[in-house]
């Protein structure tokens, strides 16, 4: 490595301690100086010696890191035990991020400097959001994190043993694949259900149908529609909340279609975008005349990462594969797309996720995103009904009507 090489690795390795100090000296900026274990300086300089440290290994072999930073937590350590012993304090966060700075600072030197900042990017993000976290973790029930770590212990354990594979005769369900992509998307959907959870009663209309409709568009659009025959007089805001769901309906198909399956990109993003853009309008000229209401919604939403609801998930996506295969060989394209035409009556998510990965070889990019844009405009129209059904006709008509204007934007573009 050439002088220029190792001082601009240094540089960086001295940032990265000056990041994850910011944030320490600034938790610890009502503290008397000399009464704190590790500030500002104290992090850049952690960082610093990591790179020095990396440096120095390189000509003398990986023990010297070692031993540096044995060394190094050693004292680290000791004066954060004397910190904590005087305060009664026995977190171990800082001792934490101090030996990880120090290695951080190391592997921007001797390693992937990308892979150092983006660690040090990540470990300031989580020492800032302490409350943040901590309140996330106090909101969520015992049982909702059972769920969790069950379904992810299961993920880990299973995920090496299933067979990475197609299984059946038609070459259509992979089993690693499926359940892999069924844990994703409830990852997806665990975003906003954590949202709904933590803030509960604190969100309004608009922030509720944002959350929700990452977490299940359907069951905030049969919430708002019943608020809405509840309290007629904000009608337009609750139509305004139910086309913001769908809004982020149609960006979250958009973004996991895409991040599965790049090739579809020129045939998904006009038509989307389009669609996606008819609902957004709509609702902000709802929202320009509608009346204030003092009502939050109290969404019921299932938690998406309960092990019963991956194993629909995963079920939904096999059969919907399986049928659009059985069916294109019976009956051509028109088989692929009544497959996603009557499965977005349920659910969009598995026909974007089955599509996506048909196009990868079973069938052409084109009749997969034909197919993921059929059942997103048949999945939106079906809300359309359940808003009319639930809220009444007047309610119906307003998210109907632009939910047609939205699908007749989408499906000229994908004409064009």
């Amino acid at each position: 490595m050439d002088e220029h090489a190792l001082l601009s690795r240094l540089a960086v390795s001295l940032a990265i301690g000056l990041l994850v100090g910011l944030e320490r000296g600034w938790r610890t900026r009502d503290e008397d100086d000399h009464q704190r274990a590790a500030g500002l300086r104290t992090f850049a300089l952690s960082g610093l010696l990591g790179g020095v440290t990396g440096a120095i290994g390189q000509q003398l072999g990986g023990i010297a890191i070692g031993l540096v930073f044995l060394g190094y937590s050693a004292a680290f350590g000791a004066f954060h035990w004397l910190q904590a012993r005087a305060e009664q304090n026995v977190s171990a966060t800082s001792v934490v991020a101090g030996m990880l700075t120090f290695m951080l600072g190391a592997l921007a030197v001797i390693g992937d400097l990308n892979a150092a900042i983006a660690g040090a990017v990540a470990m300031t993000v989580l020492l800032a959001l302490r409350e943040q976290l901590h309140s996330w973790v106090a909101s969520l029930s015992w049982q909702e994190i059972r769920s969790v770590l069950t379904l992810l212990a299961m993920s880990f354990l299973l995920l090496p043993v299933l067979p990475n594979r197609p299984i059946d005769p038609w070459g259509s369900i992979n089993p690693y694949s499926i359940w892999l992509l069924a844990i994703l998307i409830a990852a997806v959907s665990f975003g906003g259900y954590v949202a709904v959870r933590v803030f509960g009663d604190r969100l309004g209309v608009i922030m509720a149908a944002i959350a929700g409709g990452l977490a299940s568009s359907t069951a905030t659009t049969l919430t708002l529609a019943g608020l809405a025959r509840q309290h007629s007089d904000s009608g337009r805001l609750f139509s305004a909340g139910i086309l913001i769901a769908g809004v982020v309906m149609v960006l979250r198909v958009a973004v996991v279609a895409m991040a599965l399956n790049p090739v579809l990109i020129p045939f998904l993003a006009l038509p989307l975008a389009c669609a996606g853009g008819a609902l957004a309008a709509g609702a902000g000229l709802m929202l320009i005349n509608a009346g204030g209401s003092s009502e939050r919604p109290e969404l019921k939403i299932s938690n998406p990462l309960e092990l019963g609801s991956a194993l629909k998930m995963a079920a939904f996506i096999a059969v919907v594969m399986l049928a659009a295969r059985l069916l294109q060989q019976h009956f051509g394209d028109a088989g692929v797309l009544a497959t996603a035409a009557l499965s977005g009556i349920a659910d969009v998510d598995a026909v974007v996720i089955s599509m996506s990965r048909m196009a990868l070889g079973v069938i052409d990019p084109p009749l997969a995103a034909r197919a993921i844009l059929l059942a997103t405009g048949v999945n939106t129209l079906v809300k359309a009904g359940l808003a009319a059904s639930t809220g009444g006709m007047a309610l119906g008509l307003r998210v109907g009507g632009v939910s047609g204007l939205a699908v007749a934007a989408g499906l000229l573009a994908a004409l064009r």
